[in-house]
């Protein structure tokens, strides 16, 4: 007992408490934002043409993916290699692009993208990459090109806004021009109405002017009737005067 009393269990895996507690740290990978579509494991290569002689180099071992962002709809490939993720292939997947069989194997593709960013600048690339199976060769055949019917259909969409902005845009432009032209009529009718109102005030001034020529004139002849009335009764008091003297006269 006393034997058992003094053995002690080792423990291989002993724990310490760290002396600084450091927070943990968030990476982002930029995949957030986008659906995952396809995860294979492969093998990728590229054509070193500027090398003598001119030969496949391996590029990478890890996981392929085929992304397709949630907003915008575009489709990418997207590849890391073990271990150390360092990216060895990211380009858009155009509609142009076509996945060739490559010779002596139907495990492996071939094509050329004419901007590949693995190396954080935009490059003209002859890539080829080989699957463990036929099966995943062809289920990354299959998912390319649904991932190109997306991105085609998503182009013509963007066309299609274009072009309805532009006309958006020359309909606009017609109603400013009809706007404009408007507001040319109004000023040359107003215009119209102000010399047709000066012209009126003219006139009425004209007729003003006439009927007070006539009123001064017609005022003078009947001044002048007046005139002579009052000399004709003048005269005929006059006349009556010496009448009435001599019958006065006469009368005494």
């Amino acid at each position: 007992m006393s034997d058992e009393k003094d053995e002690v269990i080792e423990n291989p895996d002993p724990h310490f408490e760290p002396i600084i507690h450091l927070p943990p740290v968030q990476t982002k990978t930029h995949e957030e934002d986008e659906d995952e579509m396809l995860k294979l494991r492969a093998k990728l290569y590229r054509y070193d043409s500027q090398s003598e002689p001119r030969e496949w180099k391996e590029r990478g071992t890890g996981d392929v993916k085929i992304l397709r962002q949630k907003q915008l709809g575009m489709c990418r490939i997207l590849m890391r290699r073990d271990k150390t993720l360092k990216i060895c292939a990211n380009h858009y997947i155009l509609p142009h692009l076509e996945l060739k069989p490559n010779c002596g194997s139907d495990r492996a593709w071939v094509w050329s993208t004419p901007a590949d960013f693995a190396d954080e600048e935009p490059k003209a690339e002859l890539l080829a990459i080989r699957f463990a199976n036929v099966e995943n060769a062809q289920k990354f055949k299959e998912i390319f090109d649904e991932a190109k019917q997306i991105m085609e259909n998503r182009m013509k969409n963007v066309e299609k806004g274009d072009i309805a902005r532009n006309d958006s845009k020359d309909a606009t432009k017609k109603l400013n021009k009809g706007d404009r032209s408007t507001t040319a009529e109004e000023k040359v009718t107003e215009k119209n109405g102000t010399v047709k109102e000066k012209e009126n005030d003219i006139a009425t001034e004209g007729k003003g002017t006439k009927a007070t020529v006539k009123g001064e004139e017609a005022k003078s002849e009947v001044l002048e009737k007046l005139e002579k009335m009052t000399v004709k009764d003048d005269t005929d008091k006059g006349s009556g005067e010496a009448k009435f003297d001599s019958a006065n006269t006469k009368s005494d």
